[in-house]
C-alpha cells in the first residue's frame, strides 16, 4: 500500500462516464498525462458525432479531442482493462446512469466522482449515491476544487483535491494526473470536500445576483466571506473538517465560481439579478447550473438540523419561491447585528 506519492503507481487506463464539459476536460487532461482514456456519453448519436468530428461543441466547444481517446455510448466498450471509472454525471442523473450499468462493473473497480450537488429525494452526496447503487464495498474517491472546465482543457495552471477513506486509492489517482498544468492534492475528508462543492454553487448564485444588481465589490466580498462560513457550518454538521472549507475544495472553489465569467452558477445568478425569470434562464442553458438544484436540498437540510444559513436561504427563496432578489438583499442587510464568526 503506497503511503506517499513517490510510492504510488499511476493508473494506466481510465473510463470517464459523462461527456459534459467537465468530463471532457478531465479526459483531455488524462490523455495529456499519458493515460489510455475512454469517454462515455448517454446519447449514441452525439457520441458518434464526437467520435467522427473529434470535438464536443455542445458542452466544450473549441477543443479538439485526440483520436487516442475512445468515445462510445456503450460503457462495455470502455471497461476492458480499465483501472478507474471517473463519474462526471450530474448528480440528478447519477442513480439512473449507474443503476443501468452496475451489472457491467467488476466489484473491485474504483470510482472517482467529480459531481457536485445533493440528491433531491434523499439529500445524499454523490459518493453516497454511488455506494448505494454500485455497492457499499466499492472503493470510491471524490475530486473537487477551483476548476473551470475550459481552463483545465486549455491546460492553464489549476489545482484540485482528491479525497478518499482509501488513502492508497487517492495517492494512485494523484499519481495518475501527471499533466504539469493540473496539480492534485490529497485529503482524507470526503464529506468536507464534497459538501464544499455543493454549497459553493448556491453562494455563487447569490454572487451573480449581486453582479446583476450592480451592488459593487463590497457586497460581493461580504457574500463570499460569509458564504464560506455557511459552507463550514453545513459541512461540520455532517462530518466535514472545518479546515477543509478554507482549502481548495472550499474557499478556492467558492472564489472561482463566484468570480469567473465562465461559471454557470454565477452567470445564472447574474441573469436573475438583471430581471430574467429562472425558468427562462434554465431553458436557455445546455448545461446544468447545479446551484439551482442544490438550493432546495441545502435548504431542507438547514431546516431539519436548525442551521443558520441566511445567504443560502435567500437564494432558495429567490430560485424556488419567486422572491425578488432586491427583497432578499434587504432581508440580509436588515438581519439582527451579531458577532462575526
Amino acid at each position: 500500500m503506497p503511503t506517499s506519492i513517490s510510492e504510488a503507481t499511476p493508473l494506466s487506463k481510465v473510463a470517464v462516464v459523462g461527456d459534459g464539459g467537465w468530463g471532457t476536460a478531465l479526459a483531455l487532461t488524462l490523455a495529456r498525462s499519458g493515460v489510455d482514456v475512454g469517454l462515455w456519453g448517454h446519447d449514441s448519436d452525439y457520441a458518434t458525432f464526437m467520435r467522427q468530428e473529434r470535438t464536443n461543441p455542445r458542452y466544450l466547444p473549441g477543443f479538439e479531442i485526440p483520436r487516442d481517446i475512445t468515445i462510445s455510448s456503450e460503457l462495455a466498450d470502455l471497461l476492458d482493462g480499465a483501472e478507474l471509472l471517473v463519474s462526471a454525471v450530474p448528480t440528478s442523473f447519477l442513480r439512473t446512469v449507474w443503476g443501468g450499468h452496475t451489472r457491467l462493473l467488476p466489484t473491485t473497480l474504483p470510482i472517482l466522482t467529480v459531481s457536485k450537488g445533493l440528491e433531491d429525494a434523499t439529500l445524499l452526496r454523490p459518493s453516497q449515491i454511488l455506494g448505494e447503487v454500485t455497492g457499499e464495498r466499492r472503493p470510491v474517491a471524490v475530486l473537487s476544487g477551483p476548476n473551470i472546465a475550459r481552463e483545465v482543457a486549455k491546460a492553464l495552471p489549476s489545482a484540485t483535491v482528491v479525497a478518499s477513506t482509501d488513502r492508497s486509492l487517492a495517492l494512485r489517482i494523484q499519481a495518475t494526473f501527471r499533466d504539469p498544468s493540473f496539480r492534485v492534492y490529497v485529503n482524507e475528508d470526503m464529506p468536507g470536500v464534497e459538501l464544499g462543492g455543493v454549497l459553493k454553487n448556491v453562494i455563487a448564485l447569490a454572487a451573480g445576483m449581486a453582479d446583476g444588481l450592480e451592488l459593487g465589490a463590497n457586497a460581493k466580498a461580504a457574500l463570499v466571506t460569509r458564504g464560506v462560513l455557511e459552507m463550514a457550518r453545513l459541512g461540520e454538521t455532517f462530518g466535514g473538517q472545518r479546515n477543509t472549507f478554507f482549502g481548495l475544495s472550499g474557499l478556492g472553489d467558492l472564489f472561482t465560481t463566484c468570480t469567473s465569467p465562465n461559471s454557470r452558477n454565477r452567470t445564472f445568478g447574474e441573469r436573475i439579478g438583471r430581471g430574467e425569470r429562472v425558468e427562462d434562464i434554465a431553458g436557455s442553458m445546455h448545461q446544468v447550473a447545479e446551484g439551482v438544484k442544490s438550493a432546495k436540498p441545502v435548504h431542507e437540510l438547514s431546516q431539519r438540523h436548525d442551521l443558520t444559513l441566511p445567504i443560502s436561504t435567500e437564494v432558495y427563496r429567490v430560485v424556488h419561491e419567486g422572491r425578488s432578489p432586491v427583497d432578499s438583499v434587504r432581508a440580509l442587510m436588515e438581519r439582527a447585528q451579531r458577532d462575526e464568526g
